[in-house]
């Protein structure tokens, strides 16, 4: 399915009609069907491949600017059915939950369809807050009031009881890792001989796991309760998107027992029923600078600098919000929406460096002390990407937008975005990863930790 993909993400309704051909292709083996409804009423689709008493979940789009886990899947789908070891030699079905977000995925296709460099990726992204998040809303939203897309996917994994929940994620730059909500003794070796067959660099340091277990190079494991764990799952972004930690998170409920909703936390709902989760990511574009294993021999100024930055340009994006809101005409829904998705943003970015201030070196789990060059790296990718993704939003709200009032702050916002922009790339040398080795190099990552937690290769 995915041998003649062109150097473009599929769109979701793409993705879609290529399983439904796929699952006509193998009708004693393949099966499509609708699992939920979004917010807006888009049908959520599994693709089944395989008729084995164990269940292998896959979830793609959980973040909605994270496209490659679509393509994957469809990959995997593929794989799977051309390999009986890897369902009925093994008694496994295979369960393909094709996007997760498909409200969000079709507002971040908006723009063009290839968007070869960083800056025409942030400048056309989208993904909402955290507590709109399906993968995420469950640890931080009440359980009453869970969002239709969340539901189903609680649904699904109490009606599977999969013994290895799989998470696609990509990031915008940087490197692969993998993150366990148990250990898979072997993956780092795995993911590490894959990575070099592509060329893309294993991310020795995250600000996804700061805090987690190394199993081994880009493997974190979730720490055993009472120990240093998130109160839930990464959200990525942008709350607890640097440090993955409770105290950085804005949507979190203070007064709330952070151990509630890591319970509630879909990453670990599997466990319930015997089960695990995995989550893989991989880079849109390699920066090597989050590979580089050098111990950082002072620091404190260098989470200073990058605190600093992250306040400086917060503040920015707030007088450029206010500037825009004046021009702006009445709001519509959609237009209120994007508005409360730059304010989050520029909101979260003073908590997010106050955390990275206070961070003593002596808080990461053994085998990565002292910070090291790749978690600086990675910060400071972060400290940056929240920022353009601000400003990349107030663009999207100011396009077309008429009058010579609102072109000023058009022009203003649009010089902002362009010097972060080349900052970025002029600090990480990003360099692009075709969709086609995203998806391999994802797919590859995936059926490693198939074989060694479940096929017990």
């Amino acid at each position: 399915m995915t041998s003649a993909m062109a150097d473009a993400y599929p769109s979701v309704a793409g993705v879609v009609a290529t399983a439904a051909a796929f699952a006509a292709f193998h009708p004693g083996l393949c099966t499509l069907r609708v699992v939920g409804r979004s917010r807006a009423g888009r049908p959520l689709h599994l693709l089944t491949v395989g008729r084995g008493r164990r269940n292998v979940l896959v979830v793609a789009g959980p973040h909605s600017d994270e496209r490659v886990g679509a393509a994957t899947a469809l990959r995997l789908a593929e794989q799977v059915a051309h390999n009986p070891l890897l369902h009925s030699g093994v008694d496994v079905s295979w369960h393909l939950l094709l996007c997760l977000d498909p409200d969000g995925a079709v507002r971040h296709e908006a723009g063009p369809v290839i968007r070869r460099t960083p800056a025409a990726h942030f400048r056309h992204a989208y993904r909402p807050p955290p507590e709109e998040q399906p993968e995420w809303a469950p640890s931080i939203r009440a359980p009453e009031a869970q969002l239709p897309e969340s539901q189903a996917l609680i649904d699904l994994i109490d009606e599977l009881r999969p013994v290895l929940q799989c998470s696609l994620h990509a990031n915008d730059l940087g490197g692969c890792w993998v993150q366990l909500t148990r250990d898979i003794p072997g993956l780092a070796e795995a993911l590490g001989k894959s990575a070099a067959e592509h060329d893309v660099p294993v991310q020795t340091g995250t600000y996804d796991a700061l805090r987690w277990t190394v199993s081994g190079p880009g493997v974190y494991v979730l720490p055993e309760p009472g120990g240093t764990a998130p109160a839930a799952p990464p959200s990525a972004e942008p709350a607890a998107d640097p440090v993955e930690n409770p105290a950085a998170d804005p949507e979190a409920d203070p007064a709330a027992d952070p151990a509630v909703g890591l319970a509630r936390s879909t990453w670990l709902r599997p466990h319930r029923h015997g089960g695990m989760t995995a989550l893989f990511e991989v880079p849109m574009w390699t920066a090597r600078t989050v590979a580089d294993p050098a111990p950082c021999p002072d620091p404190a100024p260098q989470l200073a600098r990058i605190g600093r930055q992250l306040r400086g340009h917060a503040s920015r994006v707030e007088v450029l919000l206010a500037e825009a809101r004046a021009v702006l005409p009445a709001a519509s829904p959609e237009r209120a929406h994007l508005l409360r998705v730059v304010a989050k943003l520029a909101a979260a970015c003073p908590q997010v460096a106050a955390e990275w201030e206070r961070l003593p070196p002596d808080a990461l789990p053994p085998g990565t002390l002292p910070l090291t060059a790749a978690h600086v790296a990675a910060l400071d990718i972060a400290a940056r990407r929240i920022p353009l993704r601000a400003a990349g939003t107030l663009l999207r709200l100011l396009d077309g937008c008429p009058g010579p009032a609102a072109a000023e702050v058009r022009a203003a916002a649009g010089q902002q975005f362009t010097r972060w922009a080349d900052a970025l790339a002029a600090g990480h040398d990003p360099v692009w990863v075709p969709v086609e080795q995203q998806v391999r190099l994802q797919a590859a990552a995936v059926l490693a930790a198939f074989r060694l937690a479940v096929a017990g290769e």
